[in-house]
């Protein structure tokens, strides 16, 4: 049998998240175009049998969706930094991700000065990319004198299967780290609360203050109760809406995605500064 880690970096808004996912074929991260959507180190396993994996052999990947990395104006920031480079050490493959629709920047660069020269440049989003800037793309990718390039879309799949065949080929032989029937390590609380900031992140766009966070703090049968917190006053008014409405439509499409039955409770609380505050950054669950 093979299996490993495989860790995928990269500037905000590249499209990490959405790979996982469409390499799961399942949701295991929130996505969003809002910078720092993904603010874990999540997990996501694939199992594959001898006869679907490209070896011949039995095979397990643990994929490592990390947060953007990105110059930090707050403690939150640095957290969030410091979260995705201690997901690049200790891994079998390291996957660098990059747009197709903008020049490789000094964003990118940043990100790939830290990772190994046998790392993988996945070039996502070719889908929307006109021919001549993916091929662009892949001669500055050339440029970062990497092991492999791969040109991708994570939103209709393109690309993906082939990227997934050449990790399965750099997996060492090895046990299983999860059981077959797991495709993440994070609870279901954590789903919860991050389903209740996406729909968030959905509603309220532009509006939405950068600072929001979320947490489940009560869970009993089919009640739950998910706190949202912002920093200020103000914000809280910008959560709730007029009359309501704002918290209504983001509980009603958060409970679209749980099981029939769940009675979800949304509650907004003002923790003033708190990603300015590392201390609290454990209690929020981040």
């Amino acid at each position: 049998m093979r299996s490993g880690f495989v860790t995928l970096v990269g500037r905000p808004n590249v499209g990490k998240s959405t790979l996982l996912n469409r390499i799961l074929d399942t949701k295991a991260s929130i996505t969003s175009d809002k910078a720092q959507t993904t603010r874990h180190a999540v997990r996501g396993v694939v199992h594959l049998d001898a006869a679907d994996a490209v070896t011949g052999e039995d095979t397990q990947i643990v994929f490592v969706d990390t947060p953007g990395i990105h110059k930090p104006r707050t403690p939150l920031g640095e957290h969030l930094n410091a979260t995705a480079t201690g997901e690049i050490a200790d891994v079998d493959v390291v996957c660098l991700v990059v747009e197709a629709t903008g020049s490789i920047g000094r964003g990118d660069r940043f990100v790939a000065d830290r990772i190994p020269r046998d790392a993988i440049v996945v070039v996502n989003k070719c889908d929307i990319a006109k021919r001549d800037q993916v091929l662009a793309r892949l001669v500055e990718a050339g440029e970062l004198e990497r092991s492999a390039y791969f040109p991708v879309s994570a939103a209709t799949g393109d690309g993906v299967t082939e990227l997934v065949d050449e990790l399965v080929r750099r997996m060492p032989e090895g046990p299983p780290y999860y059981p077959t029937d797991q495709v993440t390590d994070r609870p279901e609380e954590w789903w919860v609360a991050e389903l209740v900031r996406e729909q968030l992140l959905a509603v309220l766009r532009e509006e939405l203050p950068h600072s929001v966070t979320t947490r489940v703090t009560e869970w009993e049968g089919s009640r739950i109760r998910c706190e949202i917190l912002v920093e200020r006053d103000s914000q809280k008014g910008i959560v709730i809406g007029h009359g309501g409405k704002v918290l209504a439509e983001v509980g009603r499409r958060a409970r679209e995605q749980l099981e029939p039955g769940v009675y979800l409770e949304l509650f907004v609380k003002v923790s003033k500064d708190w990603q300015r505050h590392p201390e609290r950054f454990d209690r929020l669950g981040l």
